[in-house]
């Protein structure tokens, strides 16, 4: 498989070819993710839930993430390497730029930011900086006690408009990917048609341009419990990297998510 960039991800979904990623935090399950054929690695601020046990994302540090980018970036040859910035690490231009700036330092091709229209000025600087963006739409967990929890965002239609001008805003801006967590399906699909930039879905139906999961849920063994839109792909197979390989062949041939995987 040849080294994959943004570029990679923009052509596969130009020609209808869909992306799959899942997240990672070391570099032994990195380098059988990349091995597998993963087109894209998070290392996810998911990372505070599942191997730190916490309620949610918020405690998570720039430095926790700095140290988990270096352990992926050990472990990967062609796997594009996504770096999320956790909670307030990018509340003002200033943090953005010198917190984004140790994550590419440390290995990531690219950063991941919860949120909309206000990210507009930020991406378009990191972007004026050779910084790539990854944007965040819908269930952003680090506002999960705005949302009053883990729930499906866009069943309004207001607040669903909202996030089809929130993506291309953020399109315009220059953020290169999007993804869009826990709305319903047919909001998936209207803002993958939306923009022109790859977007990829967790929870939002499967006409997205490609799938993440957290990869405790897909091998499920999660800390604490079996989302919805997850699939337990080591129980079918028995083998971590047959169940990777069963992931990506599955959101290939458009069979995951399937509809008990979908909120409508």
């Amino acid at each position: 498989m040849a080294k994959i960039t943004t570029s990679t991800l923009l052509k596969m979904k130009q020609q209808g070819e869909k992306i799959s990623t899942i997240t990672a935090y070391d570099a032994s399950f990195a380098k059988l993710f990349d091995q597998a054929g993963i087109h894209a690695i998070l290392i996810g601020d998911s990372l505070g839930m599942v191997l730190q046990g916490q309620d949610d994302t918020l405690p998570v540090s720039i430095d926790d993430m700095v140290y988990h980018t270096q352990c992926v970036k050990r472990g990967v040859e062609n796997t594009l390497i996504i770096a999320d910035m956790p909670f307030m690490s990018y509340a003002n231009l200033d943090q953005a730029l010198t917190n984004s700036a140790k994550l590419m330092q440390a290995g990531a091709s690219m950063v991941k930011m919860e949120g909309g229209a206000w990210l507009v000025d930020t991406i378009k600087a990191l972007v004026e900086r050779g910084i790539p963006v990854c944007a965040h739409l819908g269930l952003t967990p680090q506002s999960v006690n705005v949302f009053g929890g883990f729930k499906v965002q866009g069943r309004q239609d207001a607040q669903a408009q909202q996030m089809i001008k929130d993506a291309q805003a953020l399109e315009v801006a220059g953020a290169q990917l999007l993804v869009l967590e826990c709305i319903p399906a047919p909001l998936g699909k209207a803002i993958s048609e939306a923009v022109t930039i790859p977007t990829i879905g967790i929870g939002a139906g499967k006409d997205t341009d490609g799938q993440i999961l957290v990869m405790h849920d897909a091998l499920g063994i999660s800390f604490s419990y079996m989302p919805k839109f997850s699939r337990n792909f080591l129980q079918e197979t028995g083998d971590i990297k047959k169940s990777i390989e069963l992931y990506i062949s599955e959101v290939s041939q458009g069979n995951f998510p399937g509809e008990d995987h979908i909120f409508k």
